[in-house]
């Protein structure tokens, strides 16, 4: 943050953009902390990506579904069973990797995470509901056609999501000796999926570049590792538009 500051930039929070105003070549975003004026448009809005671009006037044929990864972690008396990453070959008939195993770099070891459907953009927690968030996930035609296309998969991470004992099994195809009682309650976090019309996950990184703006709509794992990368590249983008 400092170093943003001394760079002559700000960073205001709990500033959500509730409209943008397009203002000559440039924008004008209004937000309730008040109107912010630039040349260049950077959407890197994450859950919200695809409602930013609609404000700048995009169609907004692609959604953003939500996701919710659960975690546990395994008791410090247990965590020998787990010495390095593990992770499960992927299966191609199915979207998501499945769960794994993580040793942290501050120590212990976490267990996940599944993938089930959140019924808010920010639904951490199983209790969380945003009934707008809702509505505007069961009105898109993209999510019925990804739940016909893998119905199994669906109810299956629901499921495990309200079971101890059926996440642990799951667990055990990895470490056949890890057993329920070794699993502690861990954190969460919120795939922001894209998800295409016709039902399918969007795998792939989706960039829509304008002359004055730059939506990053979908960043899929593993974004955090490459984050340093597409960080240049939206920075690259940008100088580009910022010199034409």
């Amino acid at each position: 943050m400092e170093k943003i500051a001394a760079r002559g930039a700000r960073v205001v929070t709990g500033a959500r953009v509730e409209r943008l105003q397009a203002s000559g070549p440039g924008w004008v975003a209004e937000t309730p902390a008040g109107s912010f004026a630039a040349d260049f448009l950077i959407n890197c809005a994450g859950l919200h990506c695809d409602r930013v671009a609609e404000l700048a006037g995009e169609r907004r044929d692609m959604r953003i579904l939500p996701f919710r990864g659960e975690y546990y972690k395994i008791r410090p008396e247990r965590q020998s069973l787990v010495r390095h990453l593990i992770y499960p070959v992927p299966d191609p008939r199915f979207p998501f990797l499945g769960v794994h195993f993580t040793r942290l770099i501050h120590g212990g070891v976490e267990a996940g995470p599944n993938a089930v459907l959140a019924f808010a953009r920010e639904g951490y927690h199983k209790t969380d509901i945003r009934l707008g968030d809702l509505y505007d996930a069961l009105t898109y035609g993209g999510l019925w056609r990804f739940l016909r296309r893998y119905p199994s998969m669906a109810w299956y991470e629901l499921r495990r999501s309200f079971s101890r004992a059926l996440f642990c099994r799951s667990l055990q195809r990895l470490v056949p000796e890890i057993q329920p009682d070794d699993l502690a309650a861990g954190g969460s976090g919120v795939r922001a999926q894209a998800i295409a019309p016709e039902g399918e996950l969007v795998q792939d990184f989706r960039f829509i570049a304008r002359p004055n703006a730059l939506h990053v709509l979908n960043a899929p794992s593993p974004a955090a590792t490459a984050s340093l990368a597409i960080g240049a590249e939206i920075a690259a983008i940008a100088g580009q538009a910022a010199a034409a």
